[in-house]
C-alpha cells in the first residue's frame, strides 16, 4: 500500500500541469510552456504574492519531491493553482500565448454569445481588474463588444486576474483577420407587424427623467423650473398667508374690548 502511495505521489508530481488543464472547470487556461516557467525574469514580484512561493514553483514544473502531511499538501496544491493563474495572466500576452489561445478561441471552447444577432461569435476570457481576488473572470464578444458571464458554475469561480484586463485585445492587434465585423442590426419593438414609433418610447424616457428630477428639487425645496408648477406653488403659497391674515384678524376682533373705539373718540 505503501508503495502504492509514492508512485501515485509521484506520477501526481510529475505531470502536475498536464493533470491541471485536463481537471474540469480549467478549461479556459492553456499550457504555459516550462521555458517560460523556468525563466525566474518572467516571475519577477510574484513571491510577494503567493504563499509558500517555491513550494508552489516547484510542483508547477515538476521538481517537488518533499513528503509534507495532508495539510501542508492542500495548501501547497492552493498556492499552487495562485502562481499557475498568476503567470497565465503574463504568457498569454506573449506570442506564444497568444498562438495558444488563438487556437482555443477558434474551436470556440470558451464559448459563444448568447445574443441572437450575434450568431453564435465566440468569445474571449477577460478579467475586468488585474488585481487578484477583485472579480471573476468575463467573456468578451467583439462582435456587440459587450461582456457574459460563463454559463458554467465551474468557470464562474475562475479569477479574471488569470486573464488580465487587456489580452483579448491585444490578441484582435495581433491577428487582426480575426476581428468579426460589426453587427448593424438591432431588434425592432412591433405590434402586429408595425414599429413601435421611436419617438414614443423616446418620449416616456423623457417624461419619466423630468418626473425624477422635479422629486428631486422638491425635496431640496428648490424651485422646479417649470412655470405653470413655480407659479402654482407661488399661488398656494399667498394664499395660505391670506388664510393666515384672516384668521389673525378674526382672533384680534374676538379680544377687542367693547366701547374701547368710543372711548378713543
Amino acid at each position: 500500500m505503501d508503495d502504492f502511495a509514492s508512485d501515485t505521489d509521484s506520477d501526481y508530481a510529475s505531470y502536475w500541469r498536464d493533470w491541471f488543464i485536463s481537471s474540469r472547470g480549467n478549461e479556459y487556461y492553456c499550457e504555459i510552456d516550462e521555458d517560460y516557467l523556468t525563466d525566474r525574469f518572467n516571475l519577477t514580484g510574484l513571491n510577494t504574492e503567493v504563499q509558500y512561493y517555491q513550494y508552489a514553483l516547484d510542483l508547477i514544473t515538476d521538481v517537488f519531491d518533499m513528503e509534507v502531511d495532508d495539510d501542508m499538501r492542500e495548501q501547497i496544491e492552493n498556492s499552487a493553482r495562485r502562481l499557475y493563474g498568476l503567470v497565465h495572466a503574463r504568457y498569454i500576452v506573449t506570442t506564444r500565448g497568444l498562438a495558444k489561445m488563438m487556437e482555443k478561441y477558434k474551436q470556440g471552447v470558451f464559448g459563444k454569445c448568447p445574443r441572437v444577432i450575434c450568431e453564435s461569435q465566440h468569445l474571449l476570457p477577460m478579467g475586468q481588474h488585474d488585481i487578484p481576488n477583485s472579480s471573476f473572470v468575463k467573456l468578451y464578444c467583439a462582435k456587440c463588444e459587450d461582456i457574459y458571464n460563463p454559463k458554467s458554475s465551474r468557470h464562474n469561480s475562475i479569477d479574471g486576474a488569470y486573464f488580465g484586463t487587456s489580452f483579448h485585445n491585444i490578441l484582435f492587434q495581433v491577428y487582426p483577420a480575426l476581428v468579426p465585423p460589426k453587427t448593424q442590426r438591432r431588434y425592432e419593438p412591433r405590434i402586429y407587424g408595425f414599429r413601435v414609433h421611436a419617438s414614443a418610447a423616446l418620449m416616456r424616457w423623457q417624461e419619466e427623467r423630468r418626473e425624477e428630477m422635479k422629486e428631486r428639487l422638491r425635496a431640496r425645496g428648490m424651485e422646479t423650473g417649470f412655470e405653470e408648477e413655480d407659479e402654482g406653488v407661488e399661488s398656494e403659497g399667498s394664499e395660505g398667508l391670506e388664510g393666515e391674515e384672516e384668521e389673525q384678524d378674526g382672533i384680534d376682533d374676538m379680544f377687542e374690548v367693547p366701547g374701547a373705539a368710543q372711548a378713543v373718540q
